[in-house]
């Protein structure tokens, strides 16, 4: 079966060869239909290549030239039931570099005449280190706000910087009209499939640092729900090789002060209730969640439904407590990156893992 982009709305599909970034019908993100190399043996884990290029057999692309060695981040316990996956200490400082590899690696194959991004930091932080990897031109569109350590790390990889006005939405939509011009290639975590794809080896690399199972339930922060779709589709790709008996729940947390996904889910909706176009987020200490309107928003209700998990929501002061508290156990982690550690850390009744997705480093200790 020929790798292809799909439209989970409307069918409409477009070879991955080809610069179109979403659905001509509907202008929706793409999902992406590709055959495996086959069954993933454990046995065959031992003395590969220690990243996440060891999963080789269930990913899109192999033999990557973009590499920095991205994944196998440390699982390390904070309670007797909650653990943490040690995120932060990939190349850029950021989970978003699962993701990056992938969009850079099929960008140096296309060879475009430049790559663009839009991000609220990290995503874009991570696709110009992987495009000066690959020697790609690149432009990272930022709304105005975003930390200027991140902006700074952006500008250090040689990429060119668009700080646009206002919010994140704003600065999607500037992005998304440089990406209609001819010969290029859209780096979009949240539109292209690929990015998906390599999020999923977090949770491959929970199921082998476990022995062969996963905890009762995984936590992620969700804004445009990249991390979660991953594990998504690793625990859907996992029980269908028979390499786990049962999904574990997936358990999506976001900042009060900006939470579309959760209001929707609770209120038992299959997407956004009413939120109008244009809408602006709310100011919260977790910007790189602070998601108005998410482009995949009925994927992620979908998927946080079918695997029995919930959605639940941190107020700004739990979130400067949960960094703190992070802090005193050694972590120094960026305020969107401590949201689930705030909303599960006193989970006593079930396994749980939570992500600690950025590095301090990038945005200091909230004020």
């Amino acid at each position: 079966m020929a790798t292809t982009y799909r439209c989970p709305q409307d069918g409409a599909r477009a070879d991955v060869t080809s610069l179109t970034w979403c659905c001509p019908v509907c202008r929706g993100p793409w999902d992406l239909d590709f055959e495996s190399a086959g069954p993933l043996r454990p046995g065959d884990l031992p003395g590969r290549v220690n990243s996440l290029w060891r999963y080789e057999e269930v990913l899109p692309l192999s033999s990557p030239a973009t590499t920095l060695g991205e994944g196998r981040t440390p699982l390390v316990p904070l309670t007797g039931t909650v653990s943490a996956k040690l995120d932060f200490l990939m190349p850029t400082l950021s989970f978003k570099d699962r993701g990056a590899v992938m969009l850079a690696e099929l960008a140096r194959r296309l060879a475009p005449e430049r790559v663009v991004a839009d991000s609220s930091g990290n995503a874009g932080t991570a696709v110009a280190a992987y495009c000066a990897r690959a020697a790609l031109p690149c432009t990272v569109y930022v709304p105005e706000g975003t930390s200027p350590k991140k902006t700074e790390q952006i500008r250090a990889h040689g990429a060119r910087l668009e700080i646009v006005p206002g919010d994140r939405e704003a600065t999607a939509r500037a992005a998304r009209t440089a990406a209609d011009a001819p010969g290029t290639f859209y780096a979009s975590h949240v539109f292209n499939p690929y990015f998906l794809h390599g999020t999923k080896t977090y949770v491959y690399e929970l199921w082998e640092d476990l022995g062969g199972r996963l905890p009762d339930a995984i936590a992620v922060p969700v804004g445009n729900g990249t991390l979660l779709l991953g594990a998504a589709l690793a625990t859907a790709e996992l029980l269908a090789q028979g390499l786990i008996d049962t999904r574990p729940a997936l358990i999506a947390v976001q900042a009060e002060a900006v939470s579309p996904l959760a209001a929707a889910f609770h209120a038992g909706a299959e997407d956004l209730l009413g939120v109008p176009a244009g809408a602006t987020a709310s100011p919260t200490l977790a910007e790189g969640i602070a998601i108005p309107r998410p482009p995949r928003a009925r994927a992620i209700l979908a998927a946080v439904r079918e695997s029995g998990g919930t959605f639940l929501t941190v107020t700004e002061d739990r979130i400067r407590a949960a960094q703190l508290d992070l802090a005193a156990r050694g972590f120094y982690v960026e305020t969107t990156g401590v949201a689930c550690w705030a909303a599960v850390g006193g989970w006593t009744d079930r396994s749980v893992v939570v992500p600690l997705c950025g590095a301090g480093l990038k945005t200091g200790l909230a004020a």
